[in-house]
């Protein structure tokens, strides 16, 4: 997916020297910070379901639920490393920091044990279920102290069938019904795993929206090369994903979990390396506000400084705690949490706002709510729509099975080739007057990605009750969904930091990644329905299986497409709550000078 960026002006903006395509050099060592950031991240989240599901054999729903915890905490822990570098750190040593905690996660990640064993018991006796290999080709075995074989069930799953039953020890068929299965799991790989998760959600908190903030703070406030650098460092967002997901994706899969999740380490040790290599080339654009402050006590012994690595820690235990638990978070608080920030929200505008800020600010308001249906269908991507991918798609191409995470790279793929033309798109269109809003570009949005969903369902029953789905229909889905992200994506953040006042502009920014976070954890909830009963960690009755996949896709997908109409039909609304002609005559006032021009 592409990220977000903070491309607000900066007031104390350095206007450094050319040297990175007409650039400054500090943008260099930026692109290559995130890109190998990303690359670790894309990487590991790839697996992650497959890993959690195959190698932990933790459940589909239980699996679902952790990768949205996962990922919505990922979004929510940049608001406090974010306002950490801003008050007290600079953004130079929260990116440090957090790039370490990276490192440690990804590294931590490669630690995964025997495996959990799944122990079926049939007339008294054990027998251990386990796959011969990594990802969808792999197959179901039963492994008894005499032998091995492989095992399927037939339609419906009321029955076991040995595929070398002498081997075992065993019938040819075995009724479902008499038999029963525990997991084992070693305790301390599981819990490695959850720290792992604990550290780069923590890293990526004090990383991710610092880096950005750098590159803004390389540009003066009319430095024409502004867009053109964020454009460069967006490309190096997206190069990292798509070539971790190929790379870390056939590595994890084909040779093993720590392979693939080794790689991902790997890049973000490289990422940390050139940022402290090139920290002389930011020309100082990431200090601390307020060195001196940094060695003032905060609490006894501990300075500021230390104080804001200690939060770090903090954050890691409420992580873990939150991603181990995620099973036992009921769906109420974070929807309770939701309408609380709202709430503030709209009070903070009523009664602190007038007049065309008010407008605007419930326009920002609107905005940071529209993302919610776009990013909790999208980011089907690593959960759901991975292990679909896996287990009920004919990923043959050129005579090879392709791998599942790979599939993810198509997202960065389609950016590549398609953001330039939407970028052409818009510009001509402006030229004729035909551009359309940003409300109206929010709800293409969401109308493409519930599109995608019906799209791929379409795909589905054309395959049949138990057939694999074309490989065709998931680049179709890829491409869809992309379409949507750059109709709604490359618009948000800029819409929000324009139409918040400028001494809200923080809240506004923190309420846009809160809301990024619990659309993540709605992604879970989602992800969550499609679950499916298995025998280490494959399917045991594909029908039925797909049919629910089926059926929530088809749910969400006419949901999604629902509320891109009620959104389309408010954008007039929204458009005028806007204020566009106000903030035009703000942006040619001499006193606001560098203001943003109006997301139209």
């Amino acid at each position: 997916m592409s990220e977000a960026i903070d491309v607000s002006t900066t007031p104390n903006a350095v206007k450094a020297s050319k040297g990175f395509f007409g650039h400054p050099r500090g943008l260099a060592i930026l692109f290559f910070t995130e890109m190998w950031e990303r690359f670790s991240y894309y990487g590991m989240r790839g697996l992650l379901i497959l890993y959690l599901t195959q190698h932990f054999l933790f459940s589909d729903q239980r699996s679902a639920l952790m990768y949205g915890a996962y990922t919505a905490l990922v979004y929510v822990m940049t608001i406090i490393g974010g306002s950490l570098a801003d008050r007290y750190l600079g953004q130079r040593k929260a990116v440090t920091f957090g790039a370490i905690l990276l490192v440690l996660g990804h590294f931590g990640m490669a630690f995964e044990g025997e495996g959990s064993k799944e122990i079926l018991t049939y007339q008294g006796s054990e027998y251990q279920v386990t796959l011969d290999g990594r990802g969808g080709d792999a197959d179901q075995v039963i492994i008894s102290d005499t032998g091995t074989s492989k095992i399927s069930f037939n339609e419906g799953a009321t029955e076991m069938i040995i595929d070398n039953p002498t081997a075992v020890g065993l019938p040819v068929t075995i009724s479902t019904a008499d038999y029963t299965t525990r997991i084992e799991q070693e305790q301390l790989y599981v819990n490695i795993l959850y720290l792992s998760l604990a550290l780069i959600i923590a890293g990526v908190g004090y990383l991710k929206a610092n880096i950005s903030t750098i590159v803004g703070a390389l540009y003066g406030y009319d430095d024409p090369r502004r867009d053109s650098g964020f454009t460069i460092f967006y490309m190096g967002i997206n190069l990292g994903s798509f070539l971790s997901s190929i790379t870390c994706g056939i590595l994890g899969i084909v040779y093993g979990w720590k392979y693939g999740f080794g790689l991902a380490g790997i890049g973000m040790l490289l990422g940390l390396l050139v940022f402290l290599w090139g920290q002389k080339y930011l020309d100082g654009a990431a200090e601390p506000p307020n060195p001196e402050k940094l060695k003032k006590s905060a609490i006894g012994p501990i300075n500021i400084e230390m104080g804001c690595y200690l939060i770090g820690l903090v954050i890691i235990a409420v992580s873990m705690l939150m991603v181990m638990n995620a099973h036992l978070i009921p769906d109420w608080f974070v929807g309770m949490l939701g309408v609380a920030v709202f709430l503030g929200l709209c009070a903070y505008a009523t009664t602190k706002l007038q007049g065309d800020e008010r407008s605007r600010m419930f326009a920002a308001i609107y905005f940071v709510l529209a993302q919610i249906p776009f990013w909790a269908l999208f980011e089907q991507a690593g959960s759901s729509l991975n292990l679909f991918t896996d287990r009920l798609v004919d990923r043959s191409l050129f005579g090879w099975s392709v791998p599942a995470p790979v599939f993810q790279s198509l997202n960065a793929a389609f950016i590549f080739i398609f953001a330039p033309v939407f970028a052409w798109m818009w510009i001509a269109l402006a030229k004729r007057k035909m551009e359309p809003s940003t409300p109206v570009k929010f709800a293409g949005g969401v109308f493409l990605v519930g599109l995608g969903f019906l799209a791929l369902v379409a795909g589905m029953k054309i395959s049949g009750s138990v057939g694999m789905t074309a490989v065709g229909f998931i680049f179709l889905v890829y491409w869809v969904h992309t379409m949507g992200e750059l109709m709604l994506s490359p618009v948000g953040l800029s819409a929000v930091t324009k139409m918040a006042p400028a001494r809200v502009v923080g809240l506004a920014m923190g309420s846009w990644f809160l809301y990024s976070g619990l659309s993540n954890y709605l992604a879970g909830v989602i992800a969550r329905g499609t679950g499916a009963e298995t025998i280490g960690g494959q399917l045991t009755d594909v029908a039925a299986a797909k049919a629910t996949y089926a059926e929530v896709y088809t749910n969400v997908g006419y949901v999604a497409m629902g509320i891109a109409v009620v959104m389309l039909l408010i954008s007039p609304l929204i458009k005028k709550l806007m204020r566009l002609d106000t903030i035009a005559e703000k942006n040619a006032a001499p006193n606001t000078q560098g203001l943003a021009s109006p997301a139209e």
